[in-house]
């Protein structure tokens, strides 16, 4: 039977993510628009953007925060063209992003003593090769394959080399271990459901002092550089951005902060994405014709959540197709490179109710594209 209850935010896509719950546009604070981001009180509000940031995350002393252009991949390729060839460098990836961090090291920087280590999508590679002297470039959840890293203890705390990490459909989500951690990515749009455009770049002391003390031989272009006469250009790290942000995405970043502290902090957002997660999980072990892509329970992401469909790629298509024409779930087909299947945002900003709602209306569209097909064969 068709189902008649219907989540009441259809809004399940992985990037860019559902708005927080509540949201009101009209709640912003608007007083920044229309005035000079080098202003003080674009200043201030950019300032704050940082400091909330590195607050609510609980870093530890010395990481700095500064917002960048062009969201999560601008934030990682200006720390990988500013950052690597001083060391050999290992690099882990398992879903296309990652993928695409190994195609600039190795057809764009062109780094030599770079080493790879793949892994199909649904598993991750062998971490334990890392090396304690290298670099290490790795996506710490892979928001295309749903597949994530259990902890950071393949690391080496006492490692020469710095560690790269691509967290962006991680933080505020999964519990990262910042003293692992030389360089961390993220932007807005995907845990809090902040507006698109601009990243976050985290840096330890120990990338700070790579910074200072290595000088890449390629050319960098403006927005990429992070220090002058060979020191960081701390401004970029107190409100003084590189370019001209988006002072309305700036607003609702800030919003998406509040809500985050009226929360309880990152533990409840944590908990909010596992809640979520939990309720698919049960789905799948109770239901035949549906399976996680990531193959061993520790590695599932808790945001990005894929699912293999005991279905013919172009019934999996109609399905996702169905779901969203009955305005019940829209833009969960899985990414265009990763296995036909389902994707289905279980981040902090998702209502636990919206997901249990759902399901019946998974079952229901799964069992009407497998009747459809039946009838036209």
């Amino acid at each position: 039977m068709k189902p008649t209850l219907k989540p009441a935010n259809p809004r399940f896509s992985s990037g860019p993510c559902s708005k927080r719950p509540g949201y009101d546009l009209a709640s912003l604070d608007t007083e920044a628009l229309g005035r000079s981001h080098r202003a003080a009180l674009g200043k201030e509000q950019l300032g704050r953007a940082c400091r909330r940031t590195a607050e609510l995350l609980g870093l530890p002393e010395g990481y700095r925060v500064g917002i960048v252009p062009a969201s999560d991949t601008g934030a990682f390729e200006m720390a990988m063209w500013s950052l690597l060839g001083a060391r050999p460098v290992d690099v882990f990836y398992w879903e296309s992003f990652g993928k695409g961090w190994k195609s600039d090291i190795e057809q764009e920087l062109k780094l030599e003593g770079a080493r790879f280590f793949d892994a199909p999508y649904g598993r991750l590679p062998d971490l334990s090769q890392a090396d304690p002297a290298n670099d290490i470039v790795f996506t710490w959840n892979g928001t295309t394959s749903g597949v994530r890293v259990p902890d950071a203890d393949w690391i080496s705390p006492d490692r020469e080399g710095l560690t790269l990490c691509d967290a962006t459909s991680a933080v505020f989500a999964q519990d990262l271990d910042w003293s692992r951690l030389d360089v961390v990515t993220f932007s807005w749009q995907k845990v809090l459901g902040g507006e698109a455009a601009h990243g976050i770049l985290i840096l330890s002391p120990r990338a700070v002092a790579r910074l200072e003390s290595w000088t890449p031989p390629w050319p960098l272009p403006k927005i990429f550089r992070l220090t002058k006469n060979g020191a960081l250009i701390e401004g970029i790290f107190e409100g003084a951005t590189i370019n001209t942000p988006s002072m309305l995405c700036v607003a609702d970043y800030l919003d998406a902060l509040d809500w985050v502290e009226s929360l309880g902090g990152v533990s409840v957002t944590m908990a909010r994405c596992d809640a979520n997660f939990a309720v698919l999980e049960r789905f799948v072990a109770a239901t035949p014709w549906l399976d996680f892509l990531a193959e061993t329970p520790e590695t599932r992401s808790n945001t990005s959540v894929c699912l293999s469909v005991d279905l013919p790629a172009d019934r999996v298509k109609a399905m996702v197709s169905l779901l969203a024409s009955e305005g019940v779930a829209w833009d969960i087909g899985a990414y265009r490179d990763a296995p036909p299947g389902l994707r289905i945002w279980c981040g902090a900003t998702v209502e636990t109710g919206d997901l249990e709602a759902l399901l019946p209306w998974l079952a229901w569209a799964y069992e009407t594209v497998q009747e459809d097909a039946t009838a036209e064969a």
